[in-house]
């Protein structure tokens, strides 16, 4: 007779999470772990792939609606399974262990830590904005590699931005190794904090920013969709959605601290729903608000913002040439500080959720053990340090333009599959308890599958992101040798 393996909801101590999030802060959580340094900045890359105003609008919907129907289907898994860890949960309720190893593996090695690091350099450069000296030269002191992976340079090394970008982590970390009660705090007042300046920045763009020759130049005499639909465009178009689904990602992680949230069966569908509806909608009126502004087609040795347009709006920073345009110089500066507050909440959230699953892992045996457990403030510390040292490496390489791809192929792959888990869990556990059945079943899940699937094939297929996409592909397989192997050295007895 054997033993049954333990779970993440195996009793290991009489420390029990905290349950601190109401509904509201359950929302904050999915908005601002969206809301990062996203939607100031890919608009502009979009615009450079796109070519057109139409489909800039609609790479923008695409996402919306895609990052929805997401949200609709997770919420009825949520309810079913309340708890640590959340989507590696459901896959593995759903799919196995094995699968639910793949997805915290690849979580770890590049989803969560890789959208860390990238929006903590993020912070580190809009930091520059307003404090000069804060650049991207490394320091000549520090060790230093230059090599080239999966056709991108990379450069080792630590430059002030880097260093300011370590620095945020660990100020937030040591934040979250407080308790969830002062990370919630934190997370709901940001979130409030740069809800209001995304909001303020639609306004400026849609009443005193907007500018004649902008909008005439994007929505007038066929300038709105100038663009043959054909094949390549479709692919061309797929590629282009790296940038806003990114800016659309993590709204998942609320499901990672489950655990936290009061009333879950009820609050959590509820938090998914209203906090990806309403940042979808603010992204979407945040790019009319720009065409409202700048011409999309602009010169990249332009002069001035509106010769630039969006398409080479300086460093990509589309939302600081809009504010540029109403108040000068200084709008750089404005605008600096407006996504200091957005990162650095965004990455409050991403690093309060994403230990939550190091957590649930460990208590399977599939991560460090000390990672399993809770600190006096119940909260996974040793999830907390492993997931911000991991990260503060990745910091260490630069390559956090290229982690941007890796992410976005790697975590469609598991939204899918995470999806089709849900039909599996209706076939196979028809009689557990649902509280929240989703909507559209089984057409708007289905919908997603595909939606999901048809740009990770995309990607696989364009050229500009294939060798990223096939990078994150391999580092996806990678884990499964690894899980075997940690299986094995977990399973060895002591001696």
């Amino acid at each position: 007779m054997t033993a049954k393996p333990a779970t993440a909801d195996t009793p290991q101590s009489s420390r029990e999470f905290v349950k601190a999030m109401t509904l509201t802060d359950a929302t904050m959580l999915v908005a601002g772990s969206m809301i990062g340094s996203g939607i100031f900045i890919v608009s502009a890359e979009i615009s450079r792939t796109v070519i057109s105003p139409f489909w800039l609008l609609m790479a923008w919907v695409a996402s919306g609606v895609v990052t929805i129907f997401g949200a609709l289907a997770y919420g009825e898994l949520a309810a079913m399974y309340p708890r640590a860890g959340g989507q590696y949960v459901f896959l593995r309720e759903s799919m196995g262990h094995l699968m639910g190893f793949l997805y915290g593996w690849t979580l770890f090695v590049v989803i969560q830590t890789g959208t860390i690091a990238a929006v903590a350099v993020g912070f580190g450069k809009f930091l520059g904005v307003v404090w000069p000296s804060i650049t991207a030269e490394r320091y000549g002191w520090f060790p230093q590699l230059d090599f080239t992976l999966s056709g991108a340079p990379v450069q080792l090394g630590l430059s002030p931005q880097r260093l300011i970008a370590i620095i945020s982590i660990w100020i937030l970390t040591w934040i979250n190794l407080r308790g969830v009660k002062e990370a919630k705090i934190v997370q709901t007042t940001l979130t409030v904090v740069k809800t209001g300046a995304l909001a303020a920045l639609i306004l400026l763009g849609l009443t005193i920013g907007r500018h004649s020759e902008a909008i005439a130049a994007n929505f007038s005499n066929g300038n709105f969709n100038p663009v043959a639909f054909t094949p390549a465009f479709v692919i061309a178009f797929g590629s282009a959605l790296v940038g806003s689904l990114f800016a659309s990602d993590a709204w998942n992680n609320v499901t990672f601290a489950a655990a936290e949230v009061h009333s879950p069966q009820r609050n959590l569908p509820r938090a998914l729903i209203y906090g990806t509806g309403l940042v979808c909608l603010l992204y979407l009126l945040a790019n009319v608000s720009y065409l409202s502004v700048l011409p999309l087609h602009g010169v990249k040795e332009g002069a001035t913002v509106m010769e630039r347009g969006i398409q080479y709006a300086t460093e990509d920073r589309v939302a600081s040439a809009v504010v540029e345009t109403v108040f000068g110089a200084a709008g750089a500066s404005i605008m600096a500080i407006a996504i200091l507050i957005s990162t650095f909440g965004c990455n409050n959230g991403l690093i309060l959720s994403g230990a939550r699953v190091y957590y649930a892992m460990a208590r399977d045996g599939l991560f460090f053990r000390r990672a399993g457990t809770l600190s006096k403030h119940s909260v996974p510390a040793a999830a907390l340090v492993a997931q911000s040292i991991w990260t503060t490496l990745l910091c260490l390489t630069g390559t956090y333009g290229q982690l941007l791809n890796y992410v976005i192929f790697a975590a469609l792959i598991f939204y899918a599959l995470t999806t089709v888990g849900l039909f599996r869990l209706r076939k196979l556990r028809p009689d557990a308890e649902r509280p929240y059945r989703v909507v559209g079943y089984p057409v708007l899940p289905a919908l997603y599958i595909i939606l999901a699937s048809a740009i990770a094939v995309i990607l696989l297929i364009a050229e500009q992101t294939q060798t990223q996409a096939l990078f994150g592909l391999a580092i996806v397989l990678l884990g499964v040798p690894v899980y075997f192997i940690w299986r094995k050295v977990e399973s060895a007895p002591a001696r």
